[in-house]
């Protein structure tokens, strides 16, 4: 399974009164569907309807639909990088419509900042699945499995290349329920790479290796 990000710009920033203070919200397009987007990947209606529906019963509904500031390196929500709480998530028409709380935590203020100051920051949601080639186009399969609607972005304009080359050139798989990086790869590198008097102890090695991590 491929680590798979998106990126989308058109957002708003709202701020609510609440107690005497201020609730800072983003709100726009976190999502789209059935439509090729500039990743050269297509994500069908159904596929997505399937995952926000039990995004929203897993998440929002309970409150642990986190969010992070930046380009996370893998699926998994780093808390101490957390900085807003995805409050909606619907479809409309092809889109799926969201909306977040940016948190009083050290990343959230810092978005607070930025949008207090004007920059452009953009969402990018981020989930694991497997692609296959149609027609010149990538489809995102029924296994794909939303991690977060939206992470914030700072550099929504260009960060095509970076998310490619530093996210997606790992593969990830469920493991007991519990999401780690593929190390098979790594594995058939080092025992093809092994001298012939080495390769018993690169194998015993590896296969120590991999129970450790069972």
């Amino acid at each position: 399974m491929k680590l798979i990000c998106e990126i989308n710009e058109d957002l708003e920033y709202v701020a609510e009164e609440a107690d005497g203070g201020k609730n800072h919200f983003i709100k726009g397009v976190f999502m789209q569907g059935n439509i090729k987007n500039r990743n050269g990947r297509i994500y069908p209606m159904e596929v997505l309807q399937k995952e926000v529906a039990r995004y929203n019963a897993d998440y929002i509904d309970r409150k642990r639909s986190l969010g992070e500031l930046g380009h996370p390196a893998g699926p998994t929500i780093n808390l101490d990088r957390v900085s807003h709480m995805i409050t909606e998530l619907y479809q409309e028409g092809d889109n799926f419509m969201g909306k977040a709380k940016i948190l009083d935590t050290p990343m959230g203020n810092i978005v607070k900042n930025l949008m207090n100051e004007g920059a452009t920051i953009g969402v990018s949601s981020r989930g694991m699945g497997s692609l296959k080639q149609r027609n010149g186009v990538a489809e995102v399969q029924n296994d794909f499995y939303l991690a977060t609607a939206a992470d914030i972005v700072a550099d929504p304009s260009a960060p095509d290349a970076f998310v490619e080359g530093i996210m997606e050139g790992k593969e990830w798989i469920w493991d007991n329920g519990i999401i780690r990086e593929a190390t098979i790869n790594d594995y058939k590198n080092e025992i093809q790479e092994a001298s012939p008097q080495d390769i018993t102890e690169s194998m015993i090695r590896v296969y120590k290796d991999f129970i450790s991590k069972l």
